[in-house]
Formats: C-alpha cells, structure tokens, sequence
C-alpha cells in the first residue's frame, strides 16, 4: 500500500476524470505510475546503450542485421 499526496489542482482534475469515466482514481494513479516508470525505464535503457556506443561497442546497420537473419535462415 501506497499514500501519495496530490496538489489541490491535481486532486480535483484526477476527481473530474474519475466521475466523468466512471474509474476509479486509482486505476487513473496506477496507470499514470506504469507509464512513468516504463518511459523512465526505456530511457535509462536508451541512455546505457548510447554510453556503450561511446566507448566503442559494435553497432549494426538494419541492412546488416538482415543479411545476418537471412543467412541463418538459409543454413535451416
């Protein structure tokens, strides 16, 4: 469980929401965190990608990577 205080402004927006399509604040609350942390995470996820690519790390072109996907395909 899990208490989080809301501005007055964000309170009564979340409420207005919440009557108009008959959710629960909760449901807009815990959608609202799941996308969050899931934005946050594909950045970092981006961001660690980029740093490896900084220091070196081989890169594929798309063309590359079909070539690659092609030809194990052809050895099956």
């Amino acid at each position: 469980m899990l208490a989080v205080r809301l501005s007055e402004e964000l309170e009564k927006r979340l409420d207005q929401l919440s009557k108009e399509t008959h959710r629960s604040k909760s449901y807009y609350v815990k959608r609202a965190l799941e996308e969050f942390l899931q934005d946050r995470e594909d950045y970092l996820l981006a961001l660690a990608r980029y740093e490896k690519v900084e220091q070196g790390e081989r890169t594929y072109s798309m063309q590359e990577i079909e070539s690659l996907i092609a030809s194990k395909n052809d050895k099956h």
